[in-house]
């Protein structure tokens, strides 16, 4: 198969994970000389970014035109080296290669009749624990309740929340009511279910206040503390961890491997959160899982955008042990469930070994972008 034609494609959506709040994606449709479409996506985020990467995306399509799709690696190494000079180690460009790159994939896997996780190497474990991911942003009692019956009834393994969000639940900007939330939270969740906290941008913690917080959500069980300090504050995270028991995770604003192995050099993260639509696709997902494995630590996929994500996603933690959980959006929205025939589901708290279609095996609605499209 040969690329014929690349078309950028975004899209502004209702996220009810987020408070109903818009969301922008830029989506990438590759068409080959014989008609197979593949699909690839970035969580651009904002109009602006949206805007910019459909450019870039148009731009690098130009020049991988008539290419062979199983050169899809060769062709992510020319597109990075293309973008040496506005692109060095990531920005707007790498939204682009994240895209492209998805795409690609696809392709090649519907090229060769394989899954990617075949392509992969195959699934190193049947199941992992599936995680009810969300922002509070309601009533401390209405957030306490929701998360209890995610975990109660629905069966999800635990919960991930993401404090300092819009809304009246005003999370993160005081400690002794952060602290009496994880208590009622592990009420309500049970003794044996997982919670992870995300400070989010909106806070901004000292380590002081990070100690203290994280040590008292201890005694309920933390099971890590995501992003306490922005990104570059190694010398924060090197402090909190030998402060605190509780894991600390890193890495869902990094860009490429190289930022990834600077901070498993500092030593200031257990966990490290990589988004195949923000790091280079697939292909710079496995650089990164090369390094956390030698390294030791672990592994987070983040898929909180669309469906093409999610499936990359949950490719590439099924490919490594080194991935404990995987999170999902508990609340149905437009770009995971309307968007897809076949969107991802849990059974009960786990998730399974992903279908083996060719390629990403997803099949894309395309009538739904252009229903959201911006």
């Amino acid at each position: 198969m040969r690329i014929a034609n690349v078309t950028p494609i975004s899209v502004a959506y209702p996220e009810p994970n987020d408070s109903g709040a818009t969301r922008h994606l830029t989506f990438c449709r590759i068409e080959t000389t014989d008609g197979t479409v593949g699909w690839g996506e970035a969580i651009t985020m904002w109009p602006e970014a949206c805007r910019a990467t459909e450019q870039i995306i148009s731009g690098m399509g130009e020049l991988i035109l008539g290419r062979d799709v199983v050169d899809n690696i060769a062709i992510w190494r020319q597109l990075r080296k293309h973008a040496w000079w506005y692109g060095y180690r990531g920005g707007l460009s790498h939204f682009a290669l994240s895209a492209i790159d998805l795409a690609l994939w696809d392709l090649k896997g519907k090229d060769l009749g394989q899954s990617v996780l075949k392509m992969l190497g195959g699934p190193v474990r049947e199941s992992l624990p599936a995680i009810a991911s969300t922002h509070a942003f309601l009533t401390m009692d209405e957030e306490i309740e929701k998360h209890g019956r995610w975990v109660q009834e629905d069966g999800y393994r635990g919960v991930k929340i993401g404090l300092g969000k819009a809304g009246i639940t005003r999370l993160g900007y005081d400690a002794n009511r952060d602290i009496e939330f994880m208590r009622r939270l592990r009420e309500a969740v049970g003794p044996d279910a997982w919670i992870m906290l995300d400070r989010g941008v909106n806070c901004t913690w000292d380590l002081e206040r990070a100690i203290r917080t994280i040590r008292a959500w201890e005694e309920y069980g933390l099971r890590w503390m995501e992003e306490p300090f922005e990104p570059r504050e190694y010398i924060n995270y090197q402090k909190l961890r030998g402060a605190v028991n509780t894991m600390l995770a890193w890495g869902e604003r990094e860009w490429d491997a190289d930022g990834y192995r600077e901070v498993i050099a500092t030593g200031a993260a257990d966990v490290l959160g990589v988004d195949p639509g923000r790091v280079g696709g697939i292909t710079g997902s496995l650089q990164i899982i090369r390094l956390v494995e030698q390294a030791g630590v672990w592994f987070n996929a983040h898929a909180w955008s669309g469906a093409p994500v999610t499936a990359a996603s949950l490719a590439l933690s099924f490919s490594t042990d080194r991935c404990l959980l995987f999170e999902f959006k508990p609340i149905e929205n437009p770009m995971q469930h309307e968007l897809v025939t076949n969107p991802f589901v849990h059974d009960r708290g786990t998730v399974g070994i992903p279908p083996e279609q060719p390629g990403l095996g997803i099949d894309v609605q395309e009538s739904v972008l252009q229903k959201y499209k911006l």
